[in-house]
């Protein structure tokens, strides 16, 4: 299973977290974790690409986790950004089950 772990303080997101393999299918053809992977990724490119938020980005390509810190509070655009990617996770937890992906939002 994939869990994805988002942080807020106050409101205010401050780092998430992506791990493990969904086990739909087989590494290499498990479009769930293709699509979880797209979605949390094209986040943090955009993130630092398009809108040049600090962050500080850790992947560990052995076990696939990405840890993703904001170094400075999120602007709303990145705000925005995230809580696109929260619904594309939903939608795809929708359509594949909870038993592929896990996600949720902690206050901290």
């Amino acid at each position: 299973m994939t869990n994805v772990q988002i942080f807020r303080h106050g409101g205010e997101y401050r780092s998430f977290r992506c791990c493990g393999h969904t086990g739909f299918a087989e590494a290499g053809e498990d479009v769930v974790c293709a699509g979880v992977s797209a979605i949390v990724i094209n986040t943090i490119n955009c993130l630092q690409d398009l809108l040049q938020e600090k962050v500080e980005v850790q992947y560990d390509e052995e076990d696939g986790d990405i840890v993703c810190n904001f170094l400075s509070a999120p602007g709303e655009r990145a705000a925005f950004l995230l809580d696109c990617m929260i619904h594309g996770l939903k939608w795809i937890q929708s359509q594949y089950g909870k038993q592929y992906l896990n996600y949720e939002i902690r206050e901290v």
